[in-house]
């Protein structure tokens, strides 16, 4: 009996050691307004709203060598439950993430993770961590899918040139 619960400990310290190790070069930023620039990295929000239920839109916008690989989940901070909404993903140069609205009343903690090659993407070991706990207050929503496209490469646009980003 007292060795298996040594071994259960043991297991516990290196899943618990695990983990910590997969997160310990992350760099955690709590996102809290619908546009964002980091190095490498820029992020803006919306909303489409139509017949039926309305999404959202994160336009994720990588600089060329910057984060190449993303994914997102959105996790229920009671349960921990996971969703994942954006498995790993290579990306170019951008991406859009459209997620119901209604996912974020189960799931309102949402993290996209970024990771600097494929092989830290294959290890689980992310460079950048952005995280949001629900839908941005001030995320504006639009009707139509030309002026949801034209406003979110607009506010991308407008954050690389304020970060002084070398990508246009």
């Amino acid at each position: 009996m007292r060795a298996m619960r040594t071994r259960a400990l043991l297991l516990c310290c290196a899943c618990a050691a695990a983990l910590a190790a997969a997160t310990a070069g992350a760099r955690d930023v709590h996102g809290v307004a619908d546009a964002i620039a980091l190095p490498g990295v820029a992020l803006a929000w919306a909303v489409a709203r139509g017949a039926g239920d309305a999404s959202v839109v994160i336009r994720i916008a990588v600089d060329d060598g910057a984060a190449t690989y993303a994914d997102a989940a959105g996790i229920d901070p009671f349960t921990r439950d996971r969703k994942v909404v954006l498995a790993a993903t290579r990306i170019d140069r951008s991406l859009d993430l459209r997620v119901p609205r209604a996912h974020f009343a189960d799931f309102p903690r949402t993290e996209l993770r970024f990771f600097d090659s494929e092989a830290a993407m294959r290890s689980n070991m992310p460079n950048l961590v952005v995280f949001y706990l629900g839908v941005p207050d001030t995320t504006p929503e639009f009707a139509g899918a030309a002026a949801l496209d034209a406003y979110l490469a607009d506010r991308i646009a407008r954050l690389r040139r304020d970060a002084g980003s070398a990508t246009p």
